[in-house]
């Protein structure tokens, strides 16, 4: 009798680490564009419908310095792209308010990124969020010396959300909660009668 309780809570332990391994928080913001725009309503049912789980959510006008920190000291924009990207990066985004969103899902990072679409709006496909709210190209924003809106940041892995996550929200604007549709949208092993 012993022996079949321990394996069962074993099992039951090693299905919980294993379920928390693919669950996953990730950061996203709705750019200046998207607010002024009024699609955030539209952008934010997409990540819920897919099963997506806001778990913390506010909407801000973030200094120069906090900017710099999520850009380049996490995400390394200028060794990436250069100077003159992150220049007119940091001006389009203090444009006016963002929201900042942490979602949490079954491999919530990569699933994101997918929903998102390319970084530039003229190679994201139609059906991702670039691809369906946004168009011009990085030659055309060059040539104007301005960034690219295309209306959401991602994260872009594991890393970099753990980091970007902390940057934005403390623990405490951060919530734990149970959904009605967890069942399905973050699917376990269904017990036996």
């Amino acid at each position: 009798m012993r022996n079949s309780v321990f394996q069962s809570v074993t099992i039951e332990v090693t299905k919980l680490i294993f379920r928390r391994n693919f669950m996953e928080r990730t950061l996203i913001i709705l750019k200046p564009d998207a607010v002024k725009r009024g699609i955030v309503g539209e952008v934010l049912a997409r990540f819920e419908r897919a099963g997506f789980k806001i778990v913390g959510c506010k909407m801000l006008q973030p200094d120069y310095d906090h900017y710099y920190h999520h850009y380049e000291t996490i995400s390394k924009m200028i060794s990436r792209r250069g100077q003159a990207a992150f220049d007119v990066t940091l001006e389009m985004m203090n444009e006016g308010p963002v929201i900042a969103t942490v979602l949490e899902g079954v491999e919530a990072i990569a699933v994101v990124r997918k929903m998102v679409g390319e970084t530039e709006p003229k190679a994201a496909l139609p059906g991702t969020i670039r691809g369906d709210y946004a168009h011009l190209s990085f030659a055309h924003s060059n040539q104007e010396g301005i960034g690219a809106p295309n209306v959401v940041h991602a994260s872009g892995n594991a890393e970099e959300a753990k980091a970007e996550i902390a940057h934005w929200f403390s623990q405490s604007e951060l919530f734990e909660y149970q959904t009605v549709h967890e069942h399905y949208t973050q699917a376990r092993a269904r017990t036996k009668k």
